[in-house]
């Protein structure tokens, strides 16, 4: 059994099993597909023999799988990660997949480009906007905005599909320049005032955001208010669970995190 959520009332801890509590989703996959790439076993720190949840990536004493929160969202997220994020345990790609269900993941490298994330960019329904600062992008391509659907038909409407790079800051802008097949895109220039609360990486930087931080703020434009601020709270309830798992000390399930994304969790 994974950890139990229960209406009304607190969150429980359980033992966790090593089964995960869903389908394996778009970075579970790629993370699945790297591993089979790996000429040697990637070896996780923490737990019994680095045991690890399938689901969630923490110490099973630490799973916090049954309190995932999916959330429909008309937006989607294509993450195009560096070789390495998709065995991080502490990469936050994962949880925007957890919680956004139409998560692509794809493998990024400067030679080569998987024909699916081409065809997935092609695809009319969507309206792809690579997220990056403007200052590296030409101004003809820059937007602050998402595109909003006409009152009359928005069915109809293409849907906001936001691409993210997910790599450390120097791999980012190596991505940027050297994927010419996102040339033609908007770019998405966020200016977010808030600083980043994000504490598992360091950045010399305090306008640098983890990757489930920029998809919280892309819902947020998209009018996914919702479901920004359930990625935000499941963010602090991951960070708390991976930062207790380090210490050795036990999650605190009754903690103003797990309060915020259980009151989130019951609006759905």
């Amino acid at each position: 059994m994974h950890t139990t959520l229960l209406f009304p009332g607190l969150f429980q801890a359980a033992a966790c099993t090593t089964i995960p509590p869903t389908q394996p989703h778009a970075v579970s996959r790629l993370r699945a597909e790297r591993l089979a790439r790996s000429s040697k076993p990637f070896l996780a720190r923490g737990g019994p023999k680095g045991e690890r949840c399938p689901g969630c990536r923490l110490v099973p004493s630490h799973c916090l799988c049954a309190v995932r929160p999916v959330i429909p969202t008309r937006a989607g997220v294509c993450l195009l990660m560096a070789d390495i994020e998709p065995l991080k345990p502490s990469n936050t790609g994962w949880l925007i997949a957890d919680v956004v269900l139409d998560t692509f993941a794809f493998g990024w490298a400067r030679t080569e480009v998987a024909p699916d994330l081409l065809a997935l960019l092609a695809d009319p329904q969507w309206q792809p906007l690579v997220v990056f600062p403007g200052e590296f992008a030409e101004a003809d391509r820059v937007v602050t905005q998402t595109p909003v659907p006409a009152p009359v038909s928005p069915a109809v409407a293409k849907r906001p599909l936001f691409v993210l790079l997910d790599a450390t800051w120097p791999e980012a802008r190596k991505m940027f320049r050297k994927s010419p097949y996102l040339n033609h895109l908007p770019v998405l220039s966020l200016a977010p005032e808030q600083v980043s609360r994000y504490v598992l990486r360091r950045s010399k930087r305090g306008d640098h955001f983890c990757t489930a931080e920029v998809a919280s703020l892309c819902l947020g434009l998209a009018g996914e208010s919702h479901a920004s601020l359930t990625l935000d709270a499941y963010l602090d309830v991951f960070t708390h669970h991976y930062l207790q798992a380090k210490h050795q000390l036990p999650p605190q399930w009754e903690g103003e995190a797990h309060h915020r994304l259980q009151v989130l969790m019951g609006a759905v």
